[in-house]
C-alpha cells in the first residue's frame, strides 16, 4: 500500500505526513474603493501590512511540468484555509496525468493557453485564457489535467481546504469561461471578480469555504483600495509588474512574491512603475482545525488518512471507479 502512495507524492513532493495548524486573525470594513494617485491617505483606518514575503520558487511536479509554489513549501507551509498555490508552466508532453483528490477544492485560473481535464465520473472539458475551473473534490476524485493542443499552458492552481463536515461530500464542478467572469473597471484600475466582490460587483461562485478571488491590474500611476471580510486571512500575488503594498511608504514588490497580509480593515496598493501591475488577492475564512496532508489527501486525523489510503488501494467510500479508469 505504501508503493501505491509514492506513486502520488511527486504531485507534491510529499514524502511524510504533516500536520499543522496555521491562523492569522484578520478583520476588515466592507469598503471596496479606487482613488487617484493624488490620494496618499488610504481610506482605511488600519490598513493591512504585509507581515511574510515568500518568493515562488521553481520546482517540477506531475510528469515534467514545473511549477513556481508560493504555498505548500516549507517556509510557508499553508495560510488556513488555503493549502497550496503553484504558478505552473506546462508544455506538452508534460502534464499532470491521472491521480487523486480527497479534502479539499482546488482552483485552476488559466492564464495562457488550455488545459484539459476529465475524470473518472465522465467529466470532462477544457479551459482557456481567463477561464476557471473550481472543482470541489470532496470523498474523492481522479483526474487528469494535460496541457490542449501543443502550445505551453500558463495559470495558477490554488488548493483551499474543506472543513471536517465537508470532506466526504459528492464531488462538484464550477466551470466559468472568461466572459461569464464579472469584471469592473474605474480609475486606472482592472479587476476580474473570480470569487467575491470587489467595486460593487458580486462574482456568481459559490464557495463552500468563504473565499475571494480577485484579479486586479493597475496601469502606471495607479491605485487601489480593497476591502475584506472581518477575521478573513488573506494573501497576494504578483503576476507582473511591481507594486507598493500596504502603506505608501512601503518598498516595492516584483512578480512571483506571495505576500502574507496582516490585520487590518482592508489592503491598499500604488502602482508607482511605468508598466502595468498585475496580482491576485485571495482570502479566506480559516477554518481553524488540525491539517493532516499526505500528498493528494487532505484530512483532519492521521487515522483518516490511513483510511482514505486504504479507500484508495481497494477503490472503495468515493473511489469505486478508480480501478476500471484511466484518462484518454
Amino acid at each position: 500500500m505504501k508503493a501505491i502512495i509514492h506513486k502520488l507524492c511527486p504531485f507534491l513532493n510529499i514524502k511524510t505526513p504533516t500536520i499543522r495548524i496555521n491562523s492569522f486573525r484578520v478583520s476588515a470594513s466592507t469598503r471596496n474603493i479606487t482613488m487617484s494617485e493624488s490620494d496618499q491617505a488610504p481610506p482605511f483606518d488600519n490598513p493591512r501590512l504585509v507581515v511574510k514575503k515568500v518568493q515562488a520558487k521553481l520546482q517540477q511536479e506531475g510528469d515534467g511540468a514545473v511549477v513556481r509554489r508560493g504555498i505548500g513549501r516549507t517556509d510557508l507551509k499553508n495560510l488556513d484555509p488555503f493549502l497550496m498555490l503553484d504558478d505552473f508552466s506546462v508544455t506538452p508532453p508534460a502534464g499532470f496525468p491521472d491521480h487523486p483528490h480527497r479534502g479539499f477544492e482546488t482552483v485552476t485560473y488559466m492564464l495562457e493557453g488550455g488545459i484539459t481535464h476529465q475524470d473518472f465520473a465522465g467529466h470532462k472539458g477544457t479551459i482557456g485564457p481567463g477561464d476557471v475551473q473550481w472543482m470541489t473534490a470532496g470523498r474523492g476524485i481522479i483526474h487528469s489535467e494535460m496541457p490542449a493542443g501543443g502550445e505551453t499552458s500558463k495559470g495558477l492552481q490554488l488548493w483551499i481546504n474543506l472543513s471536517s463536515k465537508d470532506k466526504m461530500i459528492e464531488p462538484r464542478y464550477q466551470e466559468l469561461l472568461r466572459g461569464d467572469i464579472e469584471r469592473a473597471e474605474k480609475d486606472g484600475v482592472e479587476v476580474r471578480i473570480v470569487a467575491g466582490e470587489s467595486m460593487g460587483v458580486q462574482s456568481p461562485v459559490y464557495t463552500r469555504t468563504p473565499a475571494m478571488f480577485l484579479d486586479f491590474t493597475l496601469k502606471p500611476r495607479a491605485q487601489m483600495h480593497q476591502s475584506i471580510p472581518e477575521s478573513w486571512n488573506s494573501f497576494v500575488y504578483i503576476l507582473e509588474g511591481e507594486g507598493v503594498f500596504g502603506i505608501p511608504n512601503s518598498s516595492p514588490v516584483a512578480a512571483h512574491y506571495v505576500l502574507v497580509l496582516g490585520p487590518g480593515d482592508g489592503l491598499s496598493v500604488w502602482n508607482r512603475s511605468s508598466k502595468a501591475l498585475r496580482f491576485v488577492l485571495i482570502a479566506g475564512q480559516p477554518l481553524n482545525e488540525p491539517v493532516v496532508q499526505y500528498g493528494p489527501f487532505v484530512m483532519n486525523t492521521q487515522a483518516e488518512i490511513d483510511r482514505t489510503i486504504e479507500d484508495y488501494h481497494y477503490s472503495k467510500n468515493g473511489f469505486e471507479m478508480a480501478k476500471y479508469w484511466r484518462s484518454q
